[in-house]
């Protein structure tokens, strides 16, 4: 496993794996790994011959207030947890070089970059665009591996995808959850015991949304209320929103139906935390419910 640090070394890297008619794989993270980012390492490489693991702490995407200093950082750490998948290489570059002085052009996301996390974290998507288009021309993978659980990301990066005419497929993998059913998340480190304890309120709420779907209930604001009600009785959970959107715009949906994504945010101490679950019947497995949101693009 190769760890490359310069933007002219990734390139060499891809250069050399296509010209060797090796099929290569990229999966864009920011460390930090856990069992959800090695989901979609074991993704890849069971598709592709070259796989490449970006590990990367974007500055552009966090705000003033927001925790870039803190977000946990152990690049040794991580590089242990890849070993085992025999990945080809991992690209960590620095942020100077990935945005080097006088660095003055981004991306502009879309509608779907609008609402929820963009309206709550303005400029968040637009740092988002960039850096994912960087390093999708960096590597220049045949297919990119995202997790559901940024749901409204992989919405962004998918229009991203198609509006350029990039020769790159989407693939997004199901969320990974604790047993009890916490999604995991690198931020989940910051959480005490209690606030642990407290954060599973938000499955509880994305599965009390869709058992009302399930009953039959199809008018949104009565799903809405019951992940609201969820949250609410959970006085440590601060809710930022709980929706039931359409899943490639991300605008209200007007009825839910198979294939609707019910998202929650909320804060439990400084702790922000993002969950979404696709609304299907009963019995439908993860890889169905990613079915209903033709989230595979080629």
């Amino acid at each position: 496993m190769e760890l490359i640090r310069s933007l002219d070394e990734v390139r060499r890297f891809s250069h050399q794996a296509r010209g060797q008619g090796r099929s290569l794989g990229l999966v864009p993270t920011m460390g930090a790994l856990h069992e959800g980012h090695l989901s979609l390492v074991r993704k890849a490489r069971s598709e592709y011959d070259s796989v490449v693991v970006s590990i990367f702490v974007n500055p552009t995407q966090f705000g003033p207030r927001e925790d870039l200093g803190r977000y946990p950082r152990d690049l040794q750490r991580d590089l242990g947890l890849l070993t085992p998948f025999k990945i080809d290489a991992v690209f960590a570059p620095d942020a100077r070089a990935m945005y080097p002085s006088g660095f003055d052009t981004f991306v502009d996301p879309g509608a779907a970059a609008q609402p929820l996390e963009g309206a709550l974290r303005p400029g968040h998507f637009r740092g988002v665009a960039t850096v994912v288009l960087k390093l999708l021309n960096l590597v220049q993978p045949s297919t990119a591996y995202f997790g559901q659980k940024d749901f409204q990301q992989a919405m962004v990066i998918r229009r991203l995808i198609e509006d350029f005419n990039l020769e790159v497929r989407l693939v997004l993998c199901p969320i990974v959850r604790q047993p009890d059913g916490l999604a995991m998340s690198s931020r989940n480190a910051y959480l005490s015991t209690d606030e642990r304890v407290a954060a599973l309120a938000l499955f509880r709420a994305l599965r009390r949304g869709e058992a009302a779907f399930c009953c039959g209930e199809t008018r949104t604001e009565a799903i809405v209320d019951e992940m609201k009600r969820a949250i609410a009785a959970e006085p440590r959970l601060q809710l930022d929103y709980a929706v039931v959107a359409e899943a490639q715009t991300l605008a209200p949906a007007a009825v839910a139906t198979a294939g609707s994504v019910a998202l929650v945010a909320a804060r439990v101490g400084s702790t922000r935390l993002l969950d979404n679950l696709i609304l299907a019947p009963p019995g439908t497995n993860d890889a169905d419910r990613l079915r209903q949101v033709e989230i595979r693009n080629s």
